[in-house]
C-alpha cells in the first residue's frame, strides 16, 4: 500500500509550526548508510526506529540506500518494482551499465522503500575509483582494508545513483541526501565534486581514532588539544581511515541530534511491571541451574545487574564495573546484607560454544523439575483416591519408597565439587581475556561467601539459545539495573532501551544519553537514571561513586524499586522519536532552504531559554537531601510508610505528562550567515573534529 503523507509537525507538542512555504511535494529524501537492512551496530537501530516517523513525513518520496546483503534481504526486505518513474529509469540505467541495484520495502515499522546496491558486483571498478579518489583528495586506500574498499565502492555507486536520478527526473527535483558515517560519506564528497544540485546532510556517530585513544588509558577529554592526531593514527596503523594533515573540519556541528526509540505505551498502567516479573522469573530459572549445588542464597532477595554491548573493555566501562563489584561485595559482606547481586556481562567474544559445566547445570535443573512433577503427580493421585473413600490420607504412607528413591537420586545429581562457572562459554583466549583476567584479580569466583556473583555471557542473547533462551528485550525487562559506566560513548542506546522498558540504569556524563538526561531532568537519580561522573573525577573516585550507587540501590526496599521503575518508565516520552525526530526534521528543512533558497526559506533562531521540557524532582521525594532517595534510598520503616502515603502514582504521572509538553528550543549550533548547501549533524555530544576520519574531513573541505 502507498505510504501516507502526513507532515503533522504541529502534533509535536512544544515545537513551533513550520513556515507554510515548506511544501515537500516536490522534494525527495535519500537516506544513505551502510547499515540499511544490515545490522552492524547502533546506526541500524537509529535508522530502523526512525523510519516510521520519516516515512510519515515524506511519504512516497523517502528512500533508504544501503548495501545488498543476500542473507539480510531474504529475511528483512520484500523486493518489488519501483513506483517512482524517475527512480525506475535510474535503476534500469545503472543495471544496464554493469551494476546490480535492487528495490523493495524494508519489513519494519513504516515499511520504507529501500534501494540496495551490490557493491561486490562492481568490484571491477575498484582500482579506477581508487585512482580517482587519490587524484581528487589525496586519499590512498590499502588493498587489504576490506572496510575502506567497500566504502569506496559504496560511495561511488551512491553518487552515481543520485546523479542519475537527478538526470532522469522530468522536472527539477529538490533532492536531499542524508549520509550517515564515513562508510557512506564518500558519496557526499563526490556529489560536491560533481556539483550536483542536491542538499546534503552528514551525520557522524562515532570516530575510530576516538575509540583507539580512549581504549589506550589516556586522559582523552582533558588532554584533547595535546594529541598529535596524525602521529596517533599512524602509530595505530589507521592513518588512512582517520586523518590527513592538509584536511580540516569546522569546530562545531550545525545540529546535535539525540537518538530516539519507538515507544509503545501499555493500555494498563502497570503492565510493564508485570512483564518485568515474568522475565525476572525466567532469569531466576537460569540462575537456579547455573548455581545448582551452591544455591544458598534467597532468589527473592537477589538483584540482577547487567552490562551489554560491544566488547570494548575500558571504553564501555567493564573495567570500572568489575572493580566496583569487588568493592560492593565487601560492603555487602561487612554490613551482613541478605541481598545477593548477580552481575551479567553480555559482550560478544571469540568462543568455542557453551562449556559443559554450564549446560550441565541447566540439564540438572530440568531433571529436578521433572522429578518434582513426577512425585507431585503420584502424590496427588494417592491423595485424590484417599479423599474419594472419605478418609484423611496418612502422610507417612502416601509417599512410598520409590518416591523417596527418586528424590534422593535427584538430590545426588546436585552434588558439585567445583564452583559455578564465571563464563558460560569456552573462550578461545581465556588467559588473555580482559574480563576473565580482571575477575581473577579481584577474586570474585562465585563462592558461597561472596554476595556478588558474576556471569559472563560472551554472546548476544537469543530466544533459541539452549542456555538462556531469552531475547535481549526480555532479558533487560527481567533485570533490576543496567550499568553502563562508559568512558567513550557518543550516545548510548543501552541505557535508553532500559529507560523505555522501565528499568533504572547507570550512565556517565561522558555519554550523550547521560548529558541529555542531566539537561532535561532536575533529579535524574530519583527517576532511576544515575549519572556517573567520569569527566571531572579520577578513575578511583569514579569507581567509589559507582560503588555508592550500587550499594544504595541494594539497600532499596521492593516498594521503593517499584516506585522508581514507574518513574523510569515515564521518562520514555523524552526518548520517543515523536519528540526527538524534530531535530532531524529541522535539519532537513534547513538543508533544503540553504540549497534551494528560491523555493524554501528557513529562519534559524538562536536558543533563548533552556526552560521547559524538564522534569522537576518528583513531588513524593522529601525536599531534604538527607532524606532523598538518590542520596540515601534506605529509609527506616516509618519513613517508608510515610513516603508511601505521600506517593501518588497517578498524580505524579500526570505532572510528568504536563512537563514533557512544555516548549523548548532546539540546540542549533550553526551561526553562519552565508548560504551553504551542506548541513553537518553531530550525533554525539562529545565528538571532536580532530578525531574524525579523512573522508569526513574531505566532506567539509569540499563543502566550504
Amino acid at each position: 500500500m502507498p505510504l501516507a503523507r502526513s507532515l503533522s509537525v504541529t502534533s509535536l507538542s512544544g515545537l513551533e509550526e513550520w513556515d507554510e512555504e515548506f511544501d515537500l511535494e516536490d522534494a525527495v529524501l535519500f537516506e544513505i548508510a551502510w547499515e540499511v537492512a544490515n545490522k552492524v551496530g547502533g546506526i541500524y537501530t537509529v535508522l530502523q526506529t526512525k523510519a516510521r516517523l520519516t516515512a510519515e513525513e515524506w511519504g512516497e518520496n523517502y528512500f533508504l540506500v544501503g548495501p545488498y546483503v543476500e542473507s539480510n534481504v531474504r529475511t528483512q526486505v520484500e523486493l518489488i518494482e519501483p513506483t517512482n518513474p524517475a527512480l525506475k529509469r535510474t535503476i534500469d540505467k545503472m543495471n544496464s551499465s554493469g551494476c546490480k541495484v535492487y528495490f523493495g520495502r524494508w519489513l519494519i515499522e513504516g515499511s520504507p522503500y529501500v534501494i540496495l546496491i551490490d557493491v561486490a558486483f562492481t568490484a571491477w571498478s575498484l582500482d579506477s575509483w581508487k585512482s580517482e579518489l587519490w587524484d581528487l583528495c589525496d586519499i590512498g586506500v590499502p588493498w587489504f582494508d576490506r572496510e575502506a574498499n567497500d566504502a569506496v565502492l559504496f560511495g561511488f555507486l551512491t553518487a552515481w545513483l543520485l546523479g542519475e536520478f537527478a538526470a532522469q527526473s522530468e522536472q527539477p527535483s529538490h533532492i536531499v541526501a542524508h549520509f550517515h558515517e564515513w562508510l557512506a560519506g564518500l558519496g557526499l564528497v563526490l556529489c560536491r565534486h560533481r556539483q550536483l544540485s542536491i542538499a546534503t546532510i552528514f551525520t557522524t556517530h562515532a570516530t575510530l581514532l576516538g575509540r583507539y585513544l580512549c581504549a589506550g588509558n589516556v586522559d582523552f577529554y582533558n588532554k584533547l588539544a595535546e594529541f598529535n592526531v596524525d602521529k596517533e593514527a599512524g602509530d595505530r596503523q589507521i592513518y588512512h581511515q582517520t586523518s590527513y594533515p592538509h584536511l580540516s573540519l569546522p569546530g562545531q556541528a550545525d545540529i546535535v541530534t539525540p537518538n530516539g526509540l519507538n515507544v509503545k505505551k501499555f493500555s494498563a498502567v502497570h503492565e510493564f511491571q508485570n512483564l518485568h516479573a515474568q522475565s525476572k522469573n525466567r532469569i531466576q530459572e537460569f540462575v537456579r541451574g547455573h548455581f545448582y549445588g551452591h544455591l544458598d542464597f534467597n532468589l527473592d532477595k537477589c538483584l540482577f545487574l547487567f552490562i551489554a554491548g560491544r566488547y570494548e573493555f575500558s571504553n564501555k566501562g567493564a573495567d570500572i564495573f568489575l572493580e566496583a563489584l569487588a568493592r560492593l561485595n565487601y560492603l555487602l559482606r561487612v554490613n551482613h546484607s541478605d541481598v545477593t547481586v548477580i552481575a551479567f556481562f553480555i559482550m560478544p567474544a571469540r568462543t568455542n560454544n557453551f562449556n559443559v559445566e554450564t549446560l550441565k547445570g541447566q540439564a540438572v535443573r530440568k531433571q529436578l523439575w521433572d522429578t518434582a512433577q513426577t512425585v507431585k503427580e503420584r502424590f496427588g493421585k494417592k491423595l485424590y483416591e484417599s479423599l474419594l473413600v472419605g478418609q484423611l490420607p496418612d502422610v507417612s504412607k502416601i509417599m512410598d519408597k520409590e518416591d523417596f528413591t527418586l528424590m534422593k537420586r535427584a538430590i545426588f545429581a546436585t552434588q558439585r565439587q567445583c564452583q559455578p562457572p564465571v563464563c558460560t562459554h569456552n573462550m578461545l583466549e581465556d588467559s588473555n581475556d580482559p574480563i576473565l583476567t580482571s575477575v581473577r584479580r579481584i577474586g570474585l569466583f562465585n563462592s558461597s561467601a561472596d554476595r556478588v556473583k558474576i556471569i559472563f555471557h560472551p554472546e548476544f542473547l537469543s530466544s533459541t539459545s539452549p542456555l538462556l533462551p531469552m531475547d535481549y528485550e526480555e532479558f533487560v525487562r527481567g533485570c533490576h539495573l543496567g550499568v553502563f559506566p562508559s568512558y567513550y560513548e557518543p550516545w548510548g542506546y543501552t541505557p535508553a532501551e532500559c529507560t523505555v522498558m522501565g528499568i533504572p540504569s547507570i550512565s556517565t556524563n561522558l555519554s550523550g544519553f547521560g548529558c541529555f538526561m542531566e539537561e532535561h531532568i532536575a533529579d535524574p537519580s530519583a527517576y532511576g537514571i544515575y549519572i556517573l561522573d567520569r569527566r571531572y573525577r579520577g578513575v578511583d573516585e569514579s569507581c567509589n561513586q559507582l560503588t555508592s550507587f550500587l550499594f544504595q540501590f541494594c539497600k532499596q526496599s521492593r516498594r521503593q524499586r517499584i516506585i522508581q521503575r514507574n518513574r523510569t518508565e515515564r521518562l520514555s516520552d523524552l526518548l520517543d522519536w515523536k519528540y526527538l525526530g524534530r531535530y532531524y526534521i529541522s535539519a532537513r528543512h534547513m538543508a533544503l532552504a540553504k540549497a534551494f533558497p528560491d523555493t524554501y526559506t528557513y529562519e534559524l533562531q538562536e536558543p533563548t531559554s533552556t526552560s521547559g521540557f524538564r522534569y522537576p524532582r518528583p513531588a513524593s521525594v522529601p525536599p531534604s537531601p538527607s532524606l532523598s532517595r538518590h542520596s540515601s534510598p534506605h529509609h527506616s520503616e516509618a519513613e517508608d510508610n510515610d513516603e508511601e502515603e505521600r506517593y501518588d502514582e497517578d498524580l505524579e504521572a500526570e505532572k510528568d505528562r504536563v512537563n514533557i509538553r512544555q516548549p523548548y528550543t532546539l540546540p542549533f549550533k550553526n551561526k553562519k550567515t552565508e548560504t551553504d548547501t551542506h548541513i553537518y549533524i553531530q550525533y554525539m555530544l562529545n565528538l571532536t573534529s580532530e578525531s574524525l576520519s579523512p573522508i569526513v574531513k574531505v566532506i567539509h573541505v569540499l563543502c566550504k
